[in-house]
């Protein structure tokens, strides 16, 4: 077991961010970012992507965990559909409303706001919000938008080539997802591998579908290292952000929940527990960050297939 340790008040104070006289709450930690770190955008990720510096994303569905994985490095923070999981304890991510994702997105805007955060915000859209038409992703992905989101991410290849160059052409960037799509588990038949065998073929045009449609990141998750690493060299316009698909993507993406060790399940092959031997959560972070961009995470052999 670990133990969380808790910041006393100096080191959680923010000097450049409003502070609120008695509070009993505190107030938001304060960043260990060099000040010279430019705010990310888009062009700054295609920069990072096109000089092959690993680009991290975690997720994070709050005010003060956002603020704290912004402090501790991480370049872009995804309101992951996943809090239908972590956080309202479904046994899947398809009960998740819109409007959860809004309300959450705003959270940690606002998080980062008060910190002066410089961290990318994807909000996840989710199952039933942007399968019946172009014109409903558009109005769920402007909600988002509204929110505070700087890109919108959603699942599948194929039918939402046409949804993505619907939603770039109107100016909002776009994360696809690849692979394991957790939205449609149950058509895949459970959380497995996708891309094994002549499946690889399938993901590879959809992967290069969405990057002519517009994609400026794609996730892929739960797909064979070599695929994914193949997919990383071809896609010179898309960057490939990683869970479960080897160390060969152009970034790493992981449940927040999951590299703290407090999933509520079994913990995935692809996760580690980044809290073993930190003393804190945003030390445990900082561990994820510099793994990330060393390449000692992930292994392939051990975390990959």
């Amino acid at each position: 077991m670990y133990k969380l340790r808790v910041p006393d008040a100096q080191t959680f104070m923010n000097t450049s961010a409003p502070t609120h006289p008695g509070s009993p709450y505190g107030t938001l930690p304060t960043s260990t970012v060099p000040a010279s770190r430019r705010p990310v955008s888009l062009p700054r990720l295609r920069e990072m992507h096109s000089q092959g510096e690993k680009i991290t994303m975690l997720t994070a569905y709050d005010a003060t965990f956002a603020a704290v994985a912004d402090a501790a490095g991480v370049e872009t923070i995804l309101v992951g559909d996943s809090l239908g999981m972590v956080c309202q304890g479904l046994s899947s991510t398809v009960g998740v409303t819109l409007e959860t994702m809004k309300y959450h997105t705003e959270s940690v805007v606002r998080g980062l706001r008060r910190v002066q955060g410089t961290a990318w915000v994807i909000g996840d859209l989710p199952f039933g919000s942007y399968q019946a038409s172009k014109e409903q992703a558009l109005h769920s992905a402007v909600a988002l938008m509204q929110a505070g989101a700087h890109m919108v991410k959603l699942e599948g290849g194929g039918w939402t080539t046409e949804v993505v160059h619907f939603l770039v052409e109107r100016g909002i960037p776009v994360c696809a997802h690849l692979g394991l799509t957790p939205q449609t588990v149950h058509a895949l038949g459970g959380y497995r591998v996708q891309g094994k065998g002549d499946d690889a073929a399938v993901l590879k045009r959809h992967a290069h579908e969405l990057q002519e449609a517009g994609a400026a990141m794609l996730v892929l998750e739960m797909v064979p290292a070599a695929l994914s690493a193949e997919l990383t060299r071809e896609l010179d316009r898309c960057a490939t952000i990683g869970i479960g698909a080897g160390m060969g993507t152009a970034g790493q993406v992981l449940v927040m929940h999951d590299i703290l060790g407090i999933n509520l399940g079994k913990m995935p092959r692809f996760v580690r527990n980044f809290m073993d031997g930190a003393s804190s959560v945003r030390e445990a972070m900082e561990a994820y960050v510099r793994a990330v961009k060393e390449q000692s995470f992930p292994v392939d052999q051990q975390h990959g297939w």
